[in-house]
């Protein structure tokens, strides 16, 4: 499985953008998939999961409410509509692919599959 994640840029806080994330490979649409994100100076870590069909999402406490995961196996595709973004939002967002998993995981080490990441900027 290959990702490529986009849709990071420079926004205002209070602000929204949308990520996105297309995967190559069969096993997408039975894999679940997560997002991850890493800010300058601290450990990469995770914001929200989707199982393989949809039905099932989990989100970390600091973005649940605000932020929302969903999926389309029939483009292959990840995304992530982050609403109402604050200054602590700046990071690296990455898309992650657990093949191995049909449920969601908060976990990092279950993803076995990494995007290269893009970069959301929240200015003030």
């Amino acid at each position: 499985v290959q990702l490529q994640a986009c849709g990071g840029g420079l926004v205002q806080a209070g602000g929204s953008l949308r990520l996105s994330c297309a995967a190559s490979g069969r096993t997408f649409g039975i894999s679940t998939m997560g997002w991850f994100r890493q800010a300058p100076g601290k450990e990469r870590e995770f914001i929200a999961t989707i199982g393989w069909n949809g039905d099932f999402t989990y989100y970390a406490d600091s973005v649940k409410g605000r932020f929302t995961i969903s999926r389309d196996n029939g483009k292959n595709t990840v995304y992530l509509q982050m609403n109402s973004l604050k200054l602590e939002d700046t990071a690296v967002y990455y898309c992650a692919c657990a093949s191995r998993i049909m449920s969601t995981s908060k976990v990092a080490v279950d993803y076995d599959y990494w995007g290269q990441g893009t970069l959301v900027t929240v200015s003030s």
